[in-house]
């Protein structure tokens, strides 16, 4: 299990947080980091300098499929575009948001699966994985059960957001993801959500039950990103260590570059 930390669209984040993680993962598209020569530089001596790997977080604002076909070949060829960069990069994992135009579209439904089928094939031959994250708790997002069944039907793995189950459907949710589609899971956001609104908070300092986590991941080997809206590296450093013990992996002697 590698233990990681997001860090936004900020390269002066990776620097300041990242060191201490076995990667760092990075927003990347629209409003957030954008590639381009001049950036690429910067990063590129940025991931050397911290000596981490890098994951990356495609466009949050773009939804994966729409009623017109025309915008679904344009997300697609956009999102091929970005995922053929960060293969330039050796970025190991691409985290995609699980979203339609209306998520209870039942009959556009087959529609982002087979979007989701192509997004994850120009993954494949840029040399990234695909992970598909659960966002149901937003407007755009799908059920947590809907994106299980999707992800299964078209074999695409999970970004599983344990603070985003939370908000959707309480800790009631969490277990009955992981019962369902714990395999499916590759990559992990953790972080902590109160029921009131408050989320990407500390492990610890809000209502999620982590235990609920171990038991249907506890041969979990997958990747692991602290998602804590934080610069204080003291606070991500236990957050990962109270996510590596949750996992029955052992807390060891350092967070990460394993």
């Amino acid at each position: 299990m590698e233990v990681g930390v997001t860090v936004g669209d900020s390269v002066e984040r990776l620097e300041a947080t990242a060191g201490d993680f076995a990667f760092a993962e990075l927003s990347i598209g629209e409003s957030a980091y954008v590639p381009a020569e001049e950036t690429n530089s910067h990063l590129r001596t940025a991931l050397d300098t911290v000596d981490t790997e890098l994951c990356v977080h495609l466009p949050f604002e773009q939804v994966v499929s729409t009623r017109v076909h025309q915008l679904n070949d344009a997300i697609v060829a956009h999102l091929t575009e970005l995922l053929d960069w960060a293969g330039t990069l050796g970025a190991q994992k691409a985290v995609l948001h699980g979203t339609m135009r209306n998520p209870h579209d039942v009959e556009q439904r087959q529609v982002f699966a087979d979007q989701l089928s192509a997004i994850a094939s120009a993954g494949d031959d840029a040399g990234v994985a695909l992970v598909v994250e659960n966002v149901g708790h937003q407007a755009r997002g799908l059920p947590l059960s809907v994106l299980g069944d999707i992800a299964r039907e078209t074999e695409t793995a999970v970004c599983f957001d344990v603070g985003h189950a939370y908000m959707e459907d309480g800790n009631d949710g969490i277990e009955r993801f992981l019962g369902e589609y714990a395999d499916l899971v590759s990559h992990l956001h953790v972080h902590d959500a109160r029921g009131r609104g408050d989320t990407h908070l500390p492990i610890g300092a809000g209502e999620i039950e982590y235990e609920l986590v171990a038991e249907p991941l506890s041969d979990f080997d997958g990747t692991v990103a602290v998602e804590v809206f934080t610069d204080d590296v003291p606070l991500l450093r236990d957050s990962a260590e109270r996510a590596r013990r949750h996992l029955q992996q052992g807390l060891g002697s350092s967070v990460a570059k394993e």
